[in-house]
């Protein structure tokens, strides 16, 4: 049983090295800004007999005498606003208020209708010119914020974090309103009265609004509510030490329980967390040393100490922690060669001897061919397969040690428990948490990448 275990356990560990070949493709498809924003008015699908359009398509103009209110003058953008972020935004400018003022934005569904100003019929908000009033799908409006005329420039936005729309005047946030409606919406301009005229900014140009400065006070008010979330300074404490117990930082392990002497109270892990305290201080010591070889790069003082205190980790030399610390003994020759500008050659024998007999074995020929691949390039920390030089591959192997030797405490029972620490399984399910509160909102909103947040600056 402990055999099939070791072997599935060093095997998850095996994919997770190669993870990092795939990071760049993952960042592409992680990155919301793919997705595509409006850039000009739809001329197609307008109430074109009431209104002109400038050729560049993004002002427009109100040609005629307006009789009723099915006359209006409306366009939407060419796209539908982008959901995938925190916020959108676009803005007009006024170049004229025409005969009665009588312009509006906001935002419109995919079946609006063309003739009606926006927030006069369902699944339709608009903030108009002429009295200052905000339509949210019906003829009559509510008291909002001022009127505007030539020469001003005002906004609209959806707000994802918070589900609400919000307009802007001259640079000021007027007001807000909850985004009762669903499904795709547009940007949406309307005049409404002869020589109404107005000019779109949908980005390309710098907005009058600071909307950066807007998307920092957003993403500040999340944070502030995360920080106003007290948790008692046991528990914080409890998780952080079952961390660093789990992969074997005993001098920092050390270090927080001489500061957390005189302000945590005495805590008991074993009704805090999944497993006992006891289990995590299995081989604390060798498993400290064994990580610090390792993450120096020194594999061979690494393979030493595992045959000396735990020789059948290692017996099998076609086992995949084997192949792991192989494969890293060969990318530290690659780095060192590198660093001195050397020869490769000890790299070569090296992978002759003990890469080769891997090749064509499932499992274990991707990974070899990764490394195999650091020897085809001038630099290749830049290239495709320089992901295998970065610290992180180191990191990846020692935790497979780690585990490996976690395993092997006789009261060792499941072995995916000793795969991630509490604090991991608690980034796990927040990222899960997340996930589900997205589709929750149809995938409205910034979408949640935890390697974002830990490697985030600010």
């Amino acid at each position: 049983m402990l055999n099939d275990n070791s072997r599935d356990l060093a095997n998850h560990f095996l994919k997770l090295s190669r993870l990092g070949s795939t990071r760049s493709a993952m960042d592409v498809d992680d990155d919301d800004d793919l997705e595509e924003a409006p850039t000009e008015l739809n001329t197609i699908n307008s109430s074109g007999g009431f209104l002109l359009v400038s050729p560049d398509k993004l002002t427009v103009k109100y040609t005629t005498v307006n009789m009723h209110g099915h006359d209006v003058g409306v366009v939407q953008g060419n796209r539908p606003a982008p959901v995938k972020r925190l916020v959108y935004y676009f803005e007009i400018h006024v170049k004229s208020a025409g005969a009665k003022g009588q312009i509006a934005i906001g935002f419109t569904c995919e079946g609006f209708k063309m003739r009606r100003q926006p927030g006069w019929e369902q699944n339709s908000y608009g903030y108009h010119g002429d009295d200052g009033l905000l339509y949210r799908g019906q003829a009559k409006g509510e008291a909002f914020g001022p009127t505007y005329t030539s020469g001003d420039t005002v906004g609209g936005g959806i707000n994802y974090a918070t589900q609400e729309f919000f307009f802007t005047k001259n640079g000021e946030v007027v007001g807000t309103t909850r985004k009762d409606v669903k499904g795709r919406l547009f940007p949406t301009v309307a005049v409404h009265s002869q020589n109404e005229e107005v000019t779109v900014n949908f980005g390309a140009a710098p907005f009058y609004f600071d909307l950066k400065a807007y998307e920092a006070q957003e993403r500040m008010k999340q944070q502030v509510a995360i920080e106003k979330i007290s948790l008692p300074p046991h528990l914080s404490y409890g998780i952080v030490r079952s961390y660093l117990l789990h992969y074997g930082y005993e001098d920092t392990l050390n270090s927080l329980d001489l500061a957390g002497k005189s302000n945590v109270p005495p805590i008991s892990l074993d009704h805090e967390n999944v497993y006992n305290e006891d289990d995590l201080m299995y081989a604390l010591s060798q498993r400290k040393v064994l990580r610090q070889l390792i993450r120096k790069g020194d594999i061979d003082a690494a393979l030493g100490k595992l045959g000396e205190w735990y020789p059948e980790i290692v017996q099998d030399d076609k086992s995949a922690t084997c192949f792991l610390l192989y494969c890293q003994k060969f990318i530290e020759l690659v780095r060192v060669q590198i660093s001195s500008v050397g020869e490769l050659q000890e790299a070569v024998t090296y992978g002759r001897t003990k890469l080769a007999t891997f090749f064509g074995l499932p499992g274990f020929e991707e990974l070899v061919q990764d490394c195999v691949a650091l020897l085809a390039y001038e630099q290749p920390q830049k290239s495709s397969v320089g992901y295998l030089l970065e610290d992180s591959q180191r990191e990846v192997v020692a935790d497979t040690v780690n585990a490996m030797i976690l395993l092997r405490n006789p009261k060792a029972t499941d072995p995916q428990v000793w795969l991630r620490s509490d604090l991991e399984r608690l980034l796990r399910q927040l990222t899960a948490s997340c996930l589900v509160k997205r589709q929750m909102e149809e995938d409205q909103g910034e979408a949640f990448h935890l390697h974002k947040v830990l490697n985030s600056s600010d």
